[in-house]
């Protein structure tokens, strides 16, 4: 047998399922205003973001690819210049030792062509020694050629070092011999020239050998 309730436990029932009805609104309502608090959207709110975020990440993915192509091909280019200057560098490296070795083997042709003619006229002064009759013609010709031989001596900047009657200088002059001497003014100088000694320019390039007085 089922007890029936009194009308104030119906009355009583009502309030709490009342109540409860209104906690369930109010806990609602204060999630809501926590979220918003918080900055948290509502998930229909998300749902744009997410789309906007993956869009955004998409583009940065296809700057990050066009970044990576475009160093590549910088690379390669780069790559290729290094190639093409290389090889020139190597080229003008042999160009370069192939023109050295060329200056250091015919340095002396422009020389040799000032001097052939001085062979020439000893050549034809030689021709004539052994039926010439007159000896003076023939040292004309020979002071003609020791005259144009000096010349081109001085031209190409050969130059004496003068050491007769000159004081006896261990940086110009080698002595050979010591000789009296009566006067005392040729004492510590030089009284005869075995050998003569020249410059090229300002660097002595051969001493002079002498004979000094004492």
């Amino acid at each position: 047998m089922v007890k029936k309730k009194t009308p104030e436990q119906e009355e009583l029932k009502h309030n709490k399922q009342t109540e409860t009805a209104d906690n369930k609104e109010n806990t609602t309502t204060q999630e809501t205003n926590n979220k918003e608090k918080s900055g948290i959207p509502p998930v229909n709110d998300l749902e744009p973001q997410v789309t906007e975020t993956a869009a955004r990440e998409d583009s940065v993915s296809d700057k990050v690819v066009t970044e990576e192509i475009s160093a590549e091909e910088k690379l390669a280019e780069m790559q290729d210049k290094y190639l093409r200057l290389s090889a020139e560098f190597d080229n003008y490296r042999k160009r370069t030792l192939r023109e050295k070795m060329d200056l250091s083997k015919y340095a002396s042709e422009d020389l040799l062509l000032k001097i052939l003619p001085v062979m020439d006229d000893f050549e034809r002064a030689l021709s004539h020694m052994d039926t010439a009759t007159d000896c003076v013609a023939m040292k004309d010709g020979i002071d003609l050629i020791y005259g144009k031989f000096t010349e081109f001596l001085n031209q190409s900047g050969i130059k004496e070092i003068d050491s007769l009657n000159c004081a006896f200088d261990c940086n110009l002059h080698d002595a050979v011999a010591k000789v009296a001497v009566q006067e005392d003014e040729k004492k510590g100088k030089i009284v005869e020239v075995i050998q003569k000694g020249y410059y090229l320019r300002d660097k002595i390039i051969r001493h002079s050998k002498v004979v000094v007085g004492e």
